[in-house]
C-alpha cells in the first residue's frame, strides 16, 4: 500500500528472452525458459514485500508483455489496469518520465527494455542504491521507488526515494 500524498513506482526490465530464431523481429521475440521462471519469482518477490501496482505500464514487444502476464501469475492481491505503450518500447529517459507522469495510479508498474531503463532508474532516485547489478540492470531487475508527490505529473529526476532493488535468479 502507497502512503497518502506518496506515489510507488516500480520500475522492471523484461525477463530474459530468447533468440532462437535469428529471422524472428526483435519486437517478437519472446522469454525464454530462465526468463519465464525468473518473471514469477518476481510476481512472487513483489507480492512478499507489498509491492503491488494498481496501475501497469507496458511496452508492446512480446518478451515485456509475457514479464507481465507471469508476474500477474503471482498471488497478487490487486488486479491493476494495463496499458500497453508502444512509446515504451526501446524508449528513452525522457520518454519514460513523459510516458510515467500521465499515470493516474498510486503504484505504478513499467515494464521496458535496456538501456532506456537503467539509464531512467539512474535519474529518478536522490540517491542510487547500493546493489552491485544496479548500473547494468540486468533482465527482470526491478527497482522499487517512493515519491513525496500528489500527482505523476509532478515526478521529476533525482527525488525518489529507493525502498528495494530486485534481481531474480531465475533458477530451478
Amino acid at each position: 500500500m502507497t502512503p497518502a500524498g506518496h506515489r510507488r513506482l516500480i520500475l522492471t526490465r523484461h525477463a530474459k528472452s530468447a533468440w532462437d530464431d535469428p529471422a524472428m523481429a526483435d519486437h517478437d521475440r519472446p522469454l525464454n525458459s530462465r526468463g519465464r521462471r525468473a518473471a514469477l519469482e518476481l510476481g512472487e518477490w513483489l507480492h512478499s514485500r507489498g509491492y503491488e501496482p494498481d496501475e501497469v505500464l507496458c511496452s508492446t514487444a512480446e518478451r515485456t508483455r509475457e514479464t507481465w502476464a507471469r508476474v500477474a501469475a503471482a498471488p497478487l492481491e490487486v488486479t491493476p489496469g494495463v496499458a500497453y505503450v508502444e512509446a515504451l518500447y526501446h524508449a528513452s529517459p525522457d520518454v519514460m518520465l513523459a510516458v510515467l507522469q500521465r499515470a493516474t495510479g498510486d503504484c505504478v508498474m513499467m515494464i521496458g527494455h535496456n538501456p532506456g531503463i537503467s539509464a531512467f532508474a539512474a535519474m529518478l532516485p536522490a540517491r542510487a542504491p547500493a546493489h552491485p547489478d544496479f548500473r547494468r540492470y540486468p533482465t527482470a531487475a526491478t527497482l522499487v521507488i517512493d515519491f513525496q508527490i500528489a500527482a505523476w505529473s509532478e515526478a521529476k529526476a533525482g527525488t525518489g526515494s529507493v525502498l528495494d532493488f530486485f534481481v531474480p535468479d531465475g533458477r530451478d
